[in-house]
């Protein structure tokens, strides 16, 4: 049993809630029945701690899951997970410009997941999508689709080159209406500043959603309605 705080894994899973050390150590952690039922279906649990005797997992002192929990529900369960790739080919990509809360990125891999958009790319500055608040938002979807980040110009640029049709979401600009898109890419952009004119410029044209009394809706919404819109 796990009961002091100078216990080297206790320490190394402190250290996993920032994303420095999930970044050093490709390592992260995942609390409750339902995620960790989802990370061992992908084979990403590397151990199971839990302050329950009746628990599969090592047992671990109340007082150091307390410390270890990232929410106010305090869970009895977590584990620790590694970073793995599943590839995917997928007709359907959503991209994510500086998408920075990781409530919104954690909907939309769950929205993803949901209507196929099985390849998801993040720009270098969007949210961690190993952070604790992404992985709830995303009710274990991370490990459902096949996530990679980089330089999103170079990562537009290759899809076209496979033959996808790139479309962007935006508040106002209407989309020109285009049948038997076989191959496409969704982008959606930053919560506050939308998608830059540089990727718009490489883009083939805009969607848009109709509102009747507001602008604009929340980035995981917009991306959930159009990807359902999409799923075809």
């Amino acid at each position: 049993m796990i009961e002091s705080k100078d216990n080297k894994i206790f320490k190394k899973m402190k250290k996993l809630k920032t994303k420095k050390y999930r970044d050093l150590y490709d390592e992260f952690l995942v609390y409750g029945p339902h995620l960790i039922q989802k990370a061992k279906d992908s084979n990403s649990v590397i151990e199971i701690y839990t302050t329950n005797e009746a628990h599969e997992g090592t047992l671990i002192s109340k007082e150091l899951m307390l410390e270890l929990n990232q929410t106010e529900t305090v869970f009895e369960d977590l584990a620790l997970c590694k970073k793995s790739i599943k590839k995917i080919e997928s007709d359907k990509v959503l991209i994510l410009e500086e998408v920075q809360d990781p409530a919104n990125v954690g909907a939309l891999l769950r929205s993803a997941s949901a209507f196929g958009f099985d390849h998801v790319f993040l720009s270098h500055k969007s949210a961690d999508i190993y952070n604790e608040k992404t992985i709830r938002a995303s009710q274990g979807s991370i490990f459902d689709v096949y996530v990679e980040r980089g330089n999103i110009l170079s990562f537009i640029e290759n899809l076209k080159q496979k033959g996808y049709t790139i479309l962007y979401a935006d508040a106002h600009e209407k989309k020109i209406n285009e049948e038997n898109i076989v191959k496409k890419a969704l982008i959606l952009g930053n919560e506050g500043n939308g998608i830059s004119q540089e990727v718009k410029e490489i883009s083939d044209y805009p969607v848009h959603i109709e509102t009747k009394t507001v602008e604009s809706l929340n980035v995981s919404v917009a991306g959930s309605i159009l990807m359902y819109q999409w799923r075809d």
